[in-house]
């Protein structure tokens, strides 16, 4: 019995591990956040992005937005047609879709300083299905990690959880 007990918590754990394993929390600019002087598109390169992750814009609210716009819009900086935005100082952006998302300040000038992201997202997990909505943006306050972390830790301290529970059963 107490082995039936382990085996069932053990796969519940790592079907949690597996569904917070598959998607990132990107800081966008990193320490830098969202702000002037950033050069965006080389942060963005080497990076993989996938439908399920998040993109968190960190800024001083009312200093700056975050717009999400059409490739059109993007190229121009017209940020006025927005398809999303956000100036509380803290945006978080799921990827909902695959495809090309586009991103920019929408304070006077600073898109046309270079304020602007550009990400391709690849293809849909297999645990979620895709949506034609575009993505939304959310506020969030309190910290943020980063996803390299939480893909590390979180399987470690099942890991080492799982070894406990065996231990007492």
């Amino acid at each position: 019995m107490a082995r039936l007990i382990f085996a069932t918590l053990g796969a519940i754990f790592f079907m949690c591990w597996a569904k917070i394993g598959t998607a990132t929390v990107y800081n966008v600019g990193d320490t830098s956040g969202w702000d002037t002087g950033v050069d965006y598109s080389s942060w963005a390169t080497g990076k993989t992005f996938s439908v399920g992750d998040s993109l968190v814009f960190t800024y001083g609210p009312g200093a700056h937005t975050v717009n999400e716009v059409s490739a059109n819009d993007y190229q121009s900086c017209s940020t006025s047609n927005y398809l999303s935005t956000d100036s509380s100082g803290s945006t978080t952006i799921t990827l909902k879709t695959a495809g090309t998302h586009y991103f920019a300040c929408g304070v006077p000038g600073h898109c046309i300083g270079g304020m602007k992201l550009a990400v391709a997202v690849g293809g849909t997990p297999s645990s979620s299905g895709s949506s034609a909505t575009p993505s939304t943006p959310s506020t969030t306050t309190g910290y943020h990690y980063s996803g390299a972390a939480s893909k590390t830790q979180i399987p470690a301290a099942v890991a080492g959880l799982l070894i406990i529970m065996g231990r007492l059963l």
